[in-house]
């Protein structure tokens, strides 16, 4: 996957279970569940006390001689007397670690502290992530050629070819595939529910956990007390529409045209976009990039290249976007110097394809519907960043005999849990108009839109953790949009 990287490297940070009202932790109740120890959990200077537990469920639960794979999570007691369901926070990715969510400094942290109000607030790395992590990363033979011209033909070919191997490396270590869905992760939800002894949870998922909390509607009916979801992913969503992205590129414009400097600096971005793609295409940039040896390795930078990391870098303005300007303009006028620390920082100069086995799984069980493949196939052709917006999806659809969870999981989930959905208008990643069909089957729907806001939005504005706070509460909403501030696009 050779852009999923990119988010940790050019964006400055780029990180359900079911338990019910009769089991949450009253202040000063200190309960215990099984295999739980106390630890003091830290960050940014601050120590709470908390528990770190585990479960074991089955890795397929098709198959009775499954092996089994640990569930792990930190419980942040709650703060209330109240009896109330439990808060899993579903991190996103697929491949996200709701552990490491947490403990990022000047990230989330403050909400799940703020949460635990309404009851005890679980961080859960799911199946196959962070210290629930069992499958080694695959490392395959395929390798990228770095300094020739590529085509997405062949770039398809050499990542399937990686996944067999990589399957096949996995069930020689007696990891089964066939494990890592949506579907298993919802059950997994379920069992850590009845660990808790619980009637009910309540999900709180962003992005890809946005798609496990819709997924666990399905697998857990009538187990699920609320959602919280943010950047809402269907569950045909996997694959973005291509010409969403075309129209998102229409809203950042208007948003830069409202500062005068940057709507000098980009009177055009597609328009620029466009004429970089172009070059790259007809002329790509020869380029050495130096290795701590102090050797030099020749590089190709391509268009797809460039379309991978827009691909990454537009899912929030206030981080990636800004960079993302000044790297199309630099190009535009012919300045490629610092192309060499951007190819080291997005790691393009590692040419090895390797996958982890639970991003992986998650991707290609959820899969595309045929009608939308035709649609994303017929919208590439002319989209700003075509196939590369999704890449290794759809290439990698149905790679793996059995794992596809078919066109049923992908139907709409349709339930009266009372959801809250927070979208931002300015999400490079899952669009106004997906995030609303996502949410079509569900009738006790509040959706409130953060103006401005891009992806990851929680913590854009002091408001959105009241709302939340309020929606838990059951208050009525006392706002239906919250706006934050553009950030600067040119400095």
């Amino acid at each position: 996957m050779f852009y999923k990287k990119l988010p940790t490297i050019l964006l400055s940070i780029i990180i359900f279970s079911d338990f019910g009202p009769a089991v949450a932790m009253a202040a000063g109740q200190n309960n215990i569940y099984p295999g739980e120890k106390e630890i003091l959990f830290e960050n940014d200077g601050q120590s709470v006390k908390a528990f770190e537990g585990s479960i074991q469920v089955l890795e397929n639960r098709a198959d009775p001689e499954s092996r089994e794979i640990p569930l792990k999570y930190v419980r942040f007691p709650a703060t209330t007397n109240k009896k109330a369901s439990p808060i899993i926070y579903l991190a996103g990715g697929p491949g996200g670690s709701g552990i490491s969510t947490a403990q990022y400094p000047g990230f989330r942290f403050p909400l799940f502290m703020a949460l635990r109000e309404f009851g005890d607030v679980i961080a859960l790395d799911q199946r196959g992530t962070g210290k629930s992590k069992t499958a080694p990363r695959c490392t395959s033979k395929q390798v990228m050629p770095l300094a020739e011209k590529v085509t997405e033909a062949q770039i398809t070919k050499l990542y399937r070819n990686a996944a067999k191997e990589c399957v096949s490396l996995w069930e020689k270590e007696g990891v089964d595939i066939l494990g890592y869905t949506s579907i298993q992760s919802g059950m997994d939800i379920d069992e850590l529910r009845q660990h808790f002894n619980a009637e009910k949870v309540t999900l709180w998922g962003i992005s890809y956990g946005s798609h496990l909390a819709l997924a666990s509607l399905k697998v857990m009916p009538g187990k699920i007390e609320k959602l919280i979801i943010a950047s809402a992913e269907g569950l045909d969503q996997t694959v973005k529409l291509p010409k969403r992205t075309d129209a998102y590129f229409d809203r950042l414009q208007l948003a830069i045209n409202q500062q005068p400097k940057a709507a000098k600096a980009y009177p055009d971005i597609k328009a620029l976009m466009q004429r970089v793609h172009n070059q790259l295409k007809s002329k790509p940039i020869a380029l050495k990039i130096p290795q701590k040896d102090g050797s030099q390795i020749d590089f190709l930078f391509q268009s797809f290249h460039m379309q991978g990391l827009a691909s990454a870098m537009i899912a929030d303005p206030h981080r990636g976007v800004p960079r993302l300007l000044g790297i199309y303009q630099a190009l535009d006028q012919g300045i490629s110097d610092f192309l060499p620390q951007i190819i080291k920082r997005a790691g393009f100069d590692d040419n090895r394809i390797s996958f982890d086995v639970m991003s992986f799984g998650m991707d290609i069980a959820s899969g595309i519907t045929r009608q939308r493949e035709k649609l994303v196939a017929t919208q590439a052709k002319t989209s700003l960043l075509g196939n590369i917006l999704n890449f290794p999806m759809p290439q990698l659809n149905k790679a793996v005999k059995g794992l596809d969870l078919g066109d049923e999981f992908r139907s709409l989930p349709r339930s009266d849990v009372p959801t809250l959905l927070l979208t931002g208008t300015l999400d490079g990643r899952t669009y106004i108009e997906s995030q609303k069909e996502a949410t079509m089957g569900l009738t006790n729907l509040t959706q409130v839109k953060v103006i401005n806001a891009g992806h990851n939005l929680f913590m854009s504005s002091p408001e959105i953790t009241e709302t939340i706070k309020a929606f838990l509460a059951e208050e009525k909403l006392s706002v239906s949009e919250i706006e934050v501030k553009l950030p600067p696009f040119v400095k």
